[in-house]
């Protein structure tokens, strides 16, 4: 199995190419979108700026990419380029669920989230298969996606819920860093390559 990892200037990326790895995966690294064809799967990391990620990706050959059916992965600010907007910046997400990316504001909350936060699951999905439903996983987040739908599959609670995995066809994202989440996050990144296998 290939796995196509985007390197947009973003932190992050050495982690999750790091933990795939664990996993018997072999992973490249793209800037343009070379390698897409001969790709099993797309990873889109984060940690990074909503404007920087969205003017560097080559959004056309991504989108052409799912449409085909490829799973892709989003991780973080990953998660958030699949809105279309977002309250970080300017700059055009893949428009691949309706809503948009927001600011924390709630009163007393600190702005970025960092740390462990736990996981509420909402519904079954691919991603969320062997969960138990409390689990902690580790954030690093000022801004999170605004969405309702069947595609929220777990959630979690920083001054407002929101979600925190979206999952629907063969596109999956986490807001929170599984690379980073322990056993919890190790069983959701085994769940999304079960669904590049398939």
């Amino acid at each position: 199995m290939r796995v196509e990892i985007f390197n947009y200037g973003a932190g992050n990326l050495f982690s999750i190419q790091a933990a795939l790895k664990k996993e018997g995966v072999r992973t490249a690294l793209t800037r343009d979108g070379g390698g897409l064809e001969e790709a099993d799967a797309i990873v889109l990391p984060g940690v990074g700026s909503f404007n920087q990620a969205a003017n560097a990706l080559p959004m056309a050959r991504i989108r052409e990419a799912v449409e085909s059916g490829k799973p892709l992965l989003g991780v973080c600010l990953g998660l958030q380029l699949f809105f279309s907007r977002s309250e970080e910046g300017e700059g055009e997400g893949l428009s691949l669920f309706p809503g948009e990316v927001k600011r924390f504001r709630s009163p007393g909350v600190k702005v970025p989230q960092i740390g462990w936060n736990t996981l509420t699951v909402r519904r079954d999905s691919e991603l969320t298969q062997g969960l138990e439903g409390d689990e902690w996983v580790y954030y690093v987040n000022s801004y999170y996606p605004a969405t309702k739908g069947r595609w929220v599959s777990a959630t979690t609670r920083y001054g407002v819920e929101f979600p925190a995995v979206v999952s629907e066809r063969n596109v999956h994202g986490t807001q929170f860093h599984p690379e980073k989440s322990g056993e919890a996050g190790r069983v959701m990144l085994r769940n999304f390559l079960r669904t590049v296998k398939r």
